[in-house]
This record gives structure tokens, sequence and C-alpha cells, in this order.
């Protein structure tokens, strides 16, 4: 059984902030929302009420859209050199890192994300984000065309427009910044929604934004809920492109909706359900650890989860063995709690759907191998949760469970594992654990997945392109792509006349 901690001790040194911004960010202002209503933002840690936020609709998306639609078509930030765009987006990483205590406290508070990761990590590498997209923004060229009659042709890369950015709560943070920094180094204005589950942060860097010198109208913050607030950003004829990170069933909508309102375009990242294969030649001792945090990083919240763990029949026993020894290391508590590897889930809905999935993975007739009960406290915490003797067509394999649950399954061949592991609706992200370069290069070719990762797991780089194949989703995040997919590519041709060269 994992461990459990209070945290009482630990976190009486931390200094839990205020919190400061709860209205809407509308052309660089906070203001209510127009019908004055707000919505209640819960502490996972505690199942109390941190703070009231303006609950957001239709008619405040449109005011949001105007002020991006105005900035767009006629302020200064897609006109401005791309140079003087990289010195304000690296004085707002400069704000970010600035203020990390803050904001990690505040994802903590809201997420239940752990706070010594975010201090030490996830606020660092968003405000990394930032400067990775700002030394790219005066880098941003077409190309000179060798045209096949006399025609001198080139191309330009221009901003798409108005972008809605719809983000997930599992990391609102990573989430935010992975959206804003490469839109922003594009050029466009933006509307962004956050999670109504997480909805604080995105605030905060809205004002930091501000602060850095980011003109109003660019960015614009509407806090609500996805019925009304993403359904509205998502059907705008003002705007011009979404991208969106969540389940593949509201992506269904988020198209829909694109597609008969002005076709704007989409992109989606989706959840997933990823194979972590391990092979009998590695090393188990160095392979176990890694597929626990595969799975239960952030309470399992997190879409390339490698929650379905194939591993070869000659090790099998002996994986299963180092596993339960390293998870009596894990524990589970209070995320201020720099002890704690799994705080609670984000709120009291997924955590029942989290406890649904394991009571029906027992009726399906998988083994529980430990886990599968909630922390004896206050809070949405729930013990990690292993099952063996998992079947393919089982719920529990198929579903994207987004908590701390691990299917087991046993393999035989390269061949079969390969056949099981694309087996899925999904294609988000898959590991290979393996130390021979045949197996990992013939393994990874196969897998039909966006992402995947040998001998190793959550390979995120900001070089690296992240997204889905299959159901989970389409167009790429981080990475050059990141960027490509806010511009548009327009081609220019003019006749010329009596040259010597084509």
């Amino acid at each position: 059984m994992s461990g459990e901690r209070n945290g009482d001790v630990e976190k009486s040194t931390i200094m839990i902030p205020q919190v400061k911004f709860t209205k809407l960010f509308i052309n660089g202002e906070f203001v209510d929302s127009i019908s004055g209503k707000t919505f209640e933002t819960i502490d996972p840690r505690s199942e109390e009420v941190i703070g009231k936020v303006a609950e957001g609709d239709k008619e405040d998306v449109d005011s949001a859209v105007k002020a991006a639609r105005e900035a767009f078509d006629h302020g200064s930030w897609p006109r401005l050199p791309g140079s003087e765009r990289q010195k304000i987006m690296l004085k707002l990483a400069d704000l970010i890192e600035e203020n990390v205590e803050e904001l990690a406290a505040i994802d903590t508070m809201d997420a239940g994300n752990l706070y010594s990761l975010g201090k030490m990590m996830s606020i660092s590498s968003g405000a990394q984000l930032f400067r990775y997209y700002a030394g790219a923004a005066d880098k941003i060229h077409g190309e000179t065309l060798k045209m096949s009659r006399e025609l001198h042709g080139y191309t330009l890369l221009e901003p798409v427009g108005v972008v809605g950015h719809i983000i997930p709560w599992n990391f609102p943070t990573q989430m935010f910044c992975m959206k804003v920094a490469p839109a922003l180094a594009a050029g466009c204005t933006m509307v962004v929604k956050p999670a109504e589950q997480t909805p604080l942060s995105a605030l905060i860097y809205a004002h930091l934004a501000k602060l850095a010198g980011v003109p109003d109208g660019v960015i614009n913050v509407v806090t609500g809920y996805g019925a009304t607030v993403g359904a509205a950003i998502s059907s705008h004829m003002d705007i011009d492109m979404v991208s969106f990170t969540g389940s593949t069933v509201t992506g269904h909508r988020i198209m829909e909706a694109a597609a008969t309102s002005n076709l704007k375009q989409v992109c989606l990242e989706l959840g997933g359900k990823s194979p972590f294969i391990v092979f009998d030649d590695v090393d188990v001792d160095k392979i176990a650890p890694l597929a626990l945090n595969a799975c239960l990083f952030n309470q399992g919240q997190i879409c390339v989860a490698g929650t379905r763990v194939f591993v070869q029949e000659g090790i099998y026993d002996k994986f299963i063995g180092r596993l339960l020894e390293e998870l009596k290391t894990w524990v589970v508590g209070d995320p201020f709690d720099p002890h704690v590897n799994q705080g609670p889930q984000v709120t009291k809905k997924q955590y029942e759907r989290v406890m649904w999935y394991i009571e029906l993975g027992k009726k399906e007739g998988a083994t529980l191998l430990t886990g599968g009960k909630p922390l004896d406290r206050k809070g949405y915490y729930i013990e990690p949760t292993i099952f063996t003797d998992v079947k393919d067509d089982m719920t529990i394999a198929k579903d994207e469970i987004f908590g701390p649950v691990m299917s087991i399954m046993k393999f035989k061949s390269m061949e079969e594992v390969i056949m099981r592991a694309n087996n899925t609706k999904y294609g988000l992200a898959a590991g290979i654990m393996t130390n021979n370069i045949n197996t990992a290069n013939t393994v990874s070719r196969s897998i039909r997945a966006g992402s995947v990762w040998i001998n190793c797991y959550f390979g995120f780089d900001n070089d690296a392109p992240a997204g889905g194949y299959k159901m989970s989703g389409f167009g790429k995040d981080l990475g050059i792509n990141g960027l490509h997919k806010y511009l548009q590519v327009k081609s220019v041709a003019t006749p010329i006349y009596n040259s010597p060269w084509l």
C-alpha cells in the first residue's frame, strides 16, 4: 500500500497567495460578466471554495472577440516587426519567473498539481515556451519559388487571425503557455477560455502580459463553462481558428460547430490510451519505476499517460513484484507537501468518474492487484490502482480513465504486442522499453501514435511537436509545427518579361 502524509509541517512554510483576479479580462481590463453571474472554483485538497469567478456567456465572448478582431484588423500587434514582439514576449517570460511561487501555489490550490514540481519545473517551462517562440518571432519567412513559366513567385507566412484557445484543467499553466506563446509570436490575437475547474492562473497570465507590454485586445480571457463560453467560441463567425486540448467527445462538438459556422480552422489534441510496452531484455529495476510514473504522474490526469502496460511473459512476474516494491515508496497526500508524489483528483466529478471505472474493472473480471479505494480524509484522493488479468476488450483497457489506474497485460511476441497496442481508437503516445535496437526501430515505426518514447517517457521538449493520430486529434503543439499552425501560406506571383532566367 502506498504511503500517505498530511503535509502540515511542510506546507506551513508556504505562503498561500490571495486570489487577486476573478473577473473576465477583455480589451486589457478586468470586467464583470455582462450577466453579473459567478461560479465557484473549488480546492480539491479540502473541497472548500477558493473564490467566486465571473461566469462568462455568449455576450461576453462577443465582447472579447470584438476586442481581438479590432486588435488584429487595425492594431499594432500583427504589424510589429517580429523583433518587437520578441522583446515583449521575453519580458513576459521574465515576469512569469518573477512570480513563480504565486503561480505554482495557485495551480496547486486550483488543480491539485504538485507545488514542488510547479515551482521547480512547470512554471519555468511555461516561461521557456515564451522564450522559445519569442526566438522564432523574427524568423517567420516564406520562400522564393522557381516557377515553371515566366512568373516571379514567392510565399508569405501571415498570422491566421483571431484564435480561440480552449484549454484543459490538468496543467493550467503549461496549456496556457503552449497555446498562447506561438500564437503571439505569429502575430495573432486571441480569446482564451480556461477550464471552468481551473480558471485562476490564466487570469494572472493575462495581467502579466499587459504588464509586459502586450497591447490591449491581443489576449482576452473569458472564464465560464464549456457549454456556453466554449460553444460560443467554436461557433463564432469572427474567430478564424480554434485550438483545443481536451476530451474526444468535446472535440467532436468543436468540429461540428466550426463546420456549421464559418469553417474556421481547428486544431485538436484529444484523449489517449497510450501503450507502455516492456520487452524482456530490459532492466526491470529501472523500467518498473518508469512505468509507475508514466501512469500515475499528475494523479493520472495527463492525456499521454501510459495506462496500458504490456509486459513480455518472460519477465512478467518479476516486473509485477518490482512494481509493487516501488509503489511502497509512492506517497499520496497534500500537493503542497514536497514529499508527496500524488495529490487529489481535480474535482468531485472526476473523482467519482475514476471510482466508477475502478468498480467496473472489478465487475468485468480484472484482478485488483492493489489500491482501488479513496483515502480516508477530506479531498478527492484515490489510492494508486493496479489491475492485472486485463483483457483488451475490457472497458478499463479501452476508455481514457484520466486517473491513477493502471492495466497490466501479458504478451508473447513483438508482432502480437504491435497489433494489440494499435487496437485502440486513440493514437497520442507510446512507450517502448527495450535494449534491442532492431526491436525499437520496428515497433516505433509500427505504432500509430504521434509521440513515441524509447526507454523513457514524457519525452516532451520545446523542439518536439506533439499531437495525435486517429481519434486523439490532429495538428501539433510545440516545435516549429506549433508555430506554423497559427500561420497561413499566401502565394504571390508577378509576371517577368525578357528575363534571361525563369
